[in-house]
C-alpha cells in the first residue's frame, strides 16, 4: 500500500531533498525499510543502533505521535500520511 511521507525542512536531506515522498509498508518499520532501499542512510538517520527513533526525531501518522500508538509496529494503510519531524522542546 502507497502512504505519503513527508518530512520537516530539517530533514529534507533524508530524502535527497525532497519534501514529500511515496513509500509502502504495512507498518511504519517496514515503510522506514522500504524507504532505505530507495535513499540510502536514511533508516540510520531516524533510527538508533537499537532501532529506535532518535528522542530528536517524532514520527507522525495521520497527525498522531507513533508512541502513543504502537511505534514503529504501528499497521498503516493506503492514502495515510506519515510526517517525520524534529522533537519541539522549551518552555
Amino acid at each position: 500500500m502507497s502512504v505519503s511521507v513527508s518530512f520537516a525542512s530539517p530533514f529534507l536531506r533524508l530524502a535527497g531533498g525532497s519534501k514529500n515522498v511515496e513509500g509502502n509498508g504495512r507498518n511504519v518499520g517496514e515503510l522506514i525499510e522500504a524507504l532505505e532501499s530507495r535513499f540510502p542512510g536514511i533508516r540510520a538517520s531516524i533510527l538508533d543502533e537499537q532501532g529506535r527513533i532518535y528522542p530528536y526525531l517524532n514520527i507522525y501518522l495521520n497527525e498522531r505521535d507513533i508512541e502513543t500508538l504502537s511505534g514503529l509496529d504501528t499497521p498503516l494503510q493506503e492514502g495515510d500520511q506519515v510526517f517525520v519531524v524534529p522533537a519541539i522542546a522549551g518552555g
